[in-house]
């Protein structure tokens, strides 16, 4: 098994500026949407407990840009667990363009720190991270998870 979920994307002009190069925002819905694949690929069962009163609160985004992209490149948006704590998951995100000769080149590289809530919306507390979502995410854990 890879030490990576990947989540395939190809660029759309919607998702360019003006100058044809891919708007920086896209970088970061991209990283929601890998996450929400993710949950429906290999952790399904939490995506019924995120209709209860399970919240996963994105805490921190960054994205750091190394080579430019434009409309119908190919990515693979490729997700890794950085760190699990008690109530706490930290992501990391390699954005890979997929050359047509089989080549790839990095991107931009980014993170996402996300916290586990439960609760109704005004009276949130902290929660530990599901144990399906620990289970589903320890194949891709890229250094030592706590």
């Amino acid at each position: 098994m890879s030490k990576y979920f990947e989540y395939p994307h190809t660029v759309g002009f919607e998702e360019t500026n003006i100058v044809g190069n891919v708007y920086y925002v896209n970088y970061l819905r991209w990283q929601g949407r890998c996450r929400e694949m993710f949950l429906k690929q290999r952790a399904p069962d939490v995506l019924s407990d995120l209709q209860g009163d399970l919240k996963l609160f994105t805490l921190k985004v960054d994205c750091e840009f190394f080579a430019e992209i434009t409309a119908f490149d190919d990515l693979s948006v490729r997700m890794r667990l950085v760190e699990l704590a008690q109530t706490q998951i930290e992501f990391g995100f390699d954005y890979v363009r997929l050359d047509p000769g089989g080549g790839e080149t990095l991107v931009a590289r980014g993170r996402q720190r996300v916290a586990c809530m439960r609760g109704p919306n005004n009276r949130t507390v902290p929660a530990r991270v599901p144990d399906a979502l620990a289970r589903a995410l320890q194949p891709y854990a890229q250094g030592e998870a706590r």
